[in-house]
């Protein structure tokens, strides 16, 4: 399987990296994942609603480029489906067996995700009503997926 987080921004803060750089390597062993990182806009304090849709636009753009047909497109929205962890792997190990080989998910920057990739995502996901930085889902999304395949390995997790 292989797994592409397709996200805004870079990652600024060391422990941020470092987490992800961990997950990453706890996750080689079993699938392929590719993070992918396009350009954040430059958000003004307190932006018009023109602004946000130009930003939430652009962004959109940047991120559409990575997006490949074939591949599951998983969006992270507060709107989306909730499930605990066992739900989650089960999603995953479901997808593999539907022989669907590549699982992209979508993480937008400080607005969000444009209506127009809500609209073309297979799902669409969320962790909680709370609001979390972009950089921060980055990892959780990784430990719940490091979570899953550990799940349906049938392997301990305790960490």
């Amino acid at each position: 399987m292989k797994i592409s987080i397709i996200c805004v921004g870079k990652i600024k803060e060391k422990f941020y990296r470092e987490a992800v750089a961990e997950y990453a390597k706890r996750l080689s062993r079993y699938c392929k994942l590719e993070v992918l990182e396009v350009e954040d806009e430059k958000t003004p304090e307190q932006p018009s609603p023109a602004q946000k849709e130009q930003i939430l636009r652009r962004e959109a753009e940047r991120m559409e480029r990575y997006i490949r047909p074939d591949a599951h497109l998983t969006a992270l929205a507060i709107e989306g489906r909730k499930m605990d962890s066992e739900q989650f792997a089960s999603r995953i190990e479901s997808l593999g067996v539907r022989g669907i080989s590549h699982i992209q998910f979508l993480i937008g920057g400080s607005l969000g995700i444009h209506p127009s990739l809500l609209d073309k995502a297979d799902d669409k996901l969320s962790f909680s009503d709370m609001t979390f930085p972009h950089q921060l889902m980055r990892v959780i999304l990784l430990e719940q997926i490091y979570r899953g395949y550990r799940i349906m390995n049938k392997e301990p997790y305790h960490k």
